[in-house]
C-alpha cells in the first residue's frame, strides 16, 4: 500500500503578484507563495489526498514563509530542504489586460535550482502512487540530476508519471535545452498536462488535436490534457477527445489556473481506474477541473486559495 497518492517535484517560490497602487503611484505586489508543483499538491490536499513535496528554498524569510504554508496546507515536508547559501527564488508576476501575465525571475541562482541529488528521499519517491513534475527543475545541472533520479525510482516503483512542460522561456539558458527537457519529460510520463503556447512550442501546430494525438502517439503517453485559456480544455485517451468551454467569472488573475486545472484532474485519476476511462469520465473530469481553475482566477495567488470541493460544485451546478 502505498503511502501517498501524489509526491511532487519542484520549484517552491515566492510569487509577488500586484495587488494596488500606493499612494505615490508605485505598484505594490503581495507576497504569494508559489511553484507550480506544489500549487497541484494543494488543490489535491483540498480534495482530501495525501501529498509530499520535495524540494529547496532559502534559509530566509520567504523561504520560512514557505515552509509553513506548505505544512499548514497539509503537505508532506519532509524532503524539503533548506540552504543555508542560496536564498529562496522570487518571481514577479505582472497582470496584462485580460488576465495573462508576464514574470520577471530572481533566480541566478535560487535555492529551488540547488536540489542535489544525494538529497532525494528514495523511500517517499517509492511510497507515491503518482509522481509528478516539471520542466523548471531541469534548468541547470545538478537540479535536472536530481529530477532524473526522482523519475526514475518512481518508475522502478511501478508511479503513475504526470509531466506539466510548465515552460518559462525567461528561466532558461535556450530555447533548445528547454525544448529538450520537455522531450524528457514526454518520454517519462504517463500523464500530461499541457498548454497551447506548449503545444505550439512543441509541434509548431495549432491543430491542438493533431498536435496532441502526435505527441502521444510518438511518446507512448496513455493520458493527455490540452488547456487552451479562454478555450477551455481538452482530453485525449485512446480514440477517445472529450472538452469543455470555460466558467465564466469575474478574472483577476490567471496565476495557478493550470496548476488548479492539473490538481483537479490527478485526483479524479486517483478515483478511477487510468485503464479503463470513458468519453464520460473525461467529460466529468474536465468540467470539475475547469471550474476549480476558473474560482483561482478569481483570487491572488494560487497555493494558499485553493478552492473547497463545495465551491467546485456549486458553481458547476450553476451552468
Amino acid at each position: 500500500m502505498k503511502k501517498y497518492d501524489v509526491v511532487a517535484l519542484g520549484e517552491l517560490l515566492i510569487d509577488f503578484t500586484e495587488n494596488g497602487i500606493s499612494s505615490q503611484g508605485n505598484p505594490i505586489f503581495e507576497a504569494n507563495p508559489g511553484g507550480a508543483p506544489c500549487n497541484v499538491l494543494a488543490m489535491l490536499q483540498k480534495l482530501g489526498k495525501k501529498t509530499a513535496f520535495i524540494g529547496k528554498v532559502g534559509n530566509d524569510i520567504f523561504g520560512r514563509q514557505l515552509t509553513e504554508v506548505v505544512k499548514s496546507a497539509g503537505i508532506d515536508v519532509t524532503n524539503l530542504v533548506t540552504d543555508s547559501k542560496v536564498p529562496t527564488t522570487l518571481a514577479f508576476v505582472h497582470t496584462l489586460a485580460g488576465g495573462d501575465r508576464e514574470f520577471s525571475f530572481i533566480r541566478d541562482p535560487g535555492a529551488d535550482m540547488m536540489l542535489g541529488k544525494e538529497e532525494i528521499n528514495a523511500d517517499i519517491v517509492k511510497s507515491a502512487k503518482i509522481f509528478h513534475f516539471g520542466t523548471l527543475s531541469s534548468t541547470h545541472e545538478g537540479v535536472r540530476e536530481a529530477t532524473r533520479y526522482g523519475v526514475d525510482i518512481a518508475k522502478e516503483s511501478g508511479a503513475l508519471i504526470s509531466f506539466d512542460p510548465n515552460l518559462r522561456p525567461p528561466l532558461w539558458n535556450s530555447l533548445e535545452d528547454a525544448r529538450r527537457e520537455i522531450e524528457y519529460g514526454l518520454e517519462k510520463c504517463d500523464i500530461l498536462k499541457i498548454s497551447d503556447n506548449e503545444i505550439e512550442f512543441m509541434t509548431g501546430l495549432t491543430d491542438y488535436d493533431k498536435a496532441v494525438r502526435g505527441l502521444m502517439e510518438k511518446y507512448h503517453i496513455k493520458l493527455a490534457f490540452a488547456t487552451l485559456g479562454k478555450n477551455g480544455s481538452r482530453a485525449y485517451y485512446g480514440d477517445i477527445k472529450a472538452e469543455c468551454g470555460v466558467f465564466k467569472v469575474d478574472t483577476i488573475e490567471t496565476t495557478g489556473a493550470g496548476d488548479t486545472f492539473c490538481g483537479s484532474a490527478l485526483n479524479y485519476i486517483l478515483e478511477h481506474d487510468i485503464n479503463r476511462l470513458t468519453e464520460n469520465d473525461l467529460s466529468e473530469l474536465l468540467t470539475f477541473a475547469n471550474a476549480a481553475a476558473a474560482i483561482i482566477t478569481t483570487r491572488r495567488g494560487a497555493l494558499k486559495v485553493m478552492p473547497e470541493k463545495e465551491e467546485i460544485l456549486e458553481l458547476i451546478s450553476k451552468m
